[in-house]
């Protein structure tokens, strides 16, 4: 289930239980709803509504920070492919099939994490990506000829090590998402409180209508964290431009 899905389907939870509360609400005995089981109600959601907002804001920061970690893993690991790039220039000609193989891995990159539907985790597109490993092959097969070429090849490994860490990183983070059992715990705490909204409010089309924005409000909330969660897929997701700025200068000298 996507981020989105997940999100409409709270939105709906939540909109369904206020109605269900203004339904009940006027079944009840008069003295059921009297001002001091209403102020009895309002305490008890209180509790119920405080865990909720401390529970969804701290999601979200988690979700941000999760997101801005990605966000600078992809440049750092853009850097580090222009810099691998250079250091092979520098080893000579005999390095142009790897710095090739290089381009090509990066492009790929770019088109399996963004070229997808949106949504979809990258950990689902690239579950067969070796990343940086089929460089690491030929590099491994050189036989530097001075002390020289031997440094050149054995900082190309450091470098290429760093960025295959970094690939099989994201594709083991990728289909990260919120704690199903979390996720539904939150909910009924959401559903508890929206239920209360409907049960002491009056019945008429300004509350419905402020209760229904409210509902929708909540699970955009929960959307905004589920898709961060998928920093390289979803509608919410980061930039490639680090790897075509990257890509762009790969290959010269």
């Amino acid at each position: 289930m996507t981020a989105l899905e997940t999100g409409c389907i709270i939105a709906l939870l939540l909109a369904w239980a206020a109605l269900l509360g203004t339904r009940i609400s006027r079944r009840l005995p008069g003295h059921h709803l009297s001002a001091d089981s209403k102020e009895a109600i309002k305490l008890a959601t209180a509790v119920v509504g405080t865990l909720s907002a401390l529970a969804l804001g701290f999601l979200v920061a988690s979700a941000k920070t999760a997101f801005d970690d990605a966000e600078t893993e992809l440049k750092t690991s853009a850097a580090r492919l222009v810099l691998l790039d250079r250091v092979l220039a520098q080893y000579g000609p005999e390095t142009a099939q790897a710095r090739k193989r290089l381009a090509e891995l990066v492009e790929a990159r770019i088109n399996q994490s963004w070229g997808g539907a949106a949504g979809e985790a990258f950990g689902t597109r690239a579950g067969d990506d070796l990343g940086v490993e089929p460089v690491q092959t030929i590099l491994r097969a050189l036989t530097p000829e001075d002390d020289v070429h031997r440094l050149l090849k054995t900082r190309a490994l450091e470098i290429s090590g760093a960025i295959a860490e970094a690939h099989w990183l994201v594709l083991e983070t990728g289909n990260e998402g919120l704690p199903t059992a979390f996720l539904v715990v939150l909910t009924f705490w959401l559903i508890v409180i929206f239920l209360t909204f409907g049960l002491l409010s009056p019945y008429n089309g300004t509350v419905i209508s402020i209760i229904v924005v409210c509902a929708v409000s909540v699970g955009g909330a929960v959307f905004i964290v589920n898709d961060m969660a998928h920093p390289y897929g979803g509608l919410i997701f980061v930039s490639d431009e680090p790897l075509r700025i990257a890509l762009s200068r790969m290959g010269r000298g």
